[in-house]
């Protein structure tokens, strides 16, 4: 059934309080515009705790917009936006930055301190954002570059590493933040194509062995079909059709998520 539709209490109206209790994004009524442009349109939808959420849809859509409303880089022009419980929207500044600090972002271009090296860059947010102790921040950093394969980058500045460590740079990062909710930003479309499964193969095993939430934008479509658990499919800044990868994938119900899966394969 179309995520739009307004009988699906998931998304409209009340929630049962056994779905509030596991909800960790919810959306409401939240419209976004830019000039004269409408991103989000009245937008209503909500992601359980654990799950992992793919956001597909034409360029224009609205996708990347939501992960920046999350991350408080922009701000709705009306609705409410909760996280974790937390009110992200409308609430004041600070409010704001306790809600966001169990969330982390993965960006398209990598965004690391060309100054820092790669301990650092993964250190200082858990230091100055979270209060840990340096010690403790740079064991957990060295542990995760053991995870993203970069145990020996250490002491490396970026622009020693390839686009594809700078990436696995970024996700440890984001990780190290402890995040309940991690956000993807089509991380791989900065990347030459040789580099790509590595990175994805990376955030694969991640949402295999971790409880993150995940809500993720993407046109890697075999990717999403991999590690999502419900894909959401937008069109003029509302959600035109959610389900589980299987059914998106293979039978979807709208002709727009029809035309758009048949153009991007």
């Amino acid at each position: 059934m179309p995520a739009e539709t307004p009988t699906d209490p998931r998304t409209f109206g009340a929630t049962p309080p056994e779905r509030a209790r596991d909800e960790i994004i919810r959306f409401e009524n939240v419209t976004k515009r830019f000039g004269d442009n409408t991103v989000l349109d009245d937008l209503c939808f909500s992601v359980t705790s654990g799950k992992h959420v793919t956001l597909i849809g034409p360029s224009g859509s609205g996708k990347t917009t939501i992960l920046r409303l999350l991350m408080t880089l922009e701000e709705p022009d009306s609705g409410i936006i909760r996280v974790n419980g937390g009110q992200l929207f409308p609430a004041d500044a600070k409010h704001r930055r306790e809600v966001r600090k169990r969330i982390g972002m993965v960006f398209q271009q990598f965004n690391l301190f060309p100054n820092m090296s790669v301990l650092r860059n993964i250190t200082e947010a858990p230091v100055r954002v979270l209060g840990l102790g340096k010690d403790e921040a740079e064991s957990r950093a060295r542990e995760l570059l053991d995870l993203v394969g970069l145990a020996d980058k250490v002491d490396a500045r970026p622009a020693q590493l390839s686009g594809g460590q700078q990436q696995r740079v970024a996700i440890a990062r984001a990780l190290a933040m402890r995040p309940r909710v991690l956000l993807l930003d089509e991380v791989t479309s900065a990347l030459d194509p040789e580099l790509v499964a590595g990175v994805l193969d990376l955030l694969r095993d991640i949402a295999r062995s971790t409880d993150i939430t995940m809500l993720c934008v993407t046109h890697e479509m075999n990717f999403a079909r991999d590690i999502s658990d419900e894909v959401f499919m937008f069109d003029g800044g509302k959600v035109i059709e959610s389900g589980p990868p299987e059914r998106i994938f293979t039978d979807p119900a709208h002709e727009r998520t029809r035309d758009f899966l048949g153009a991007v394969r």
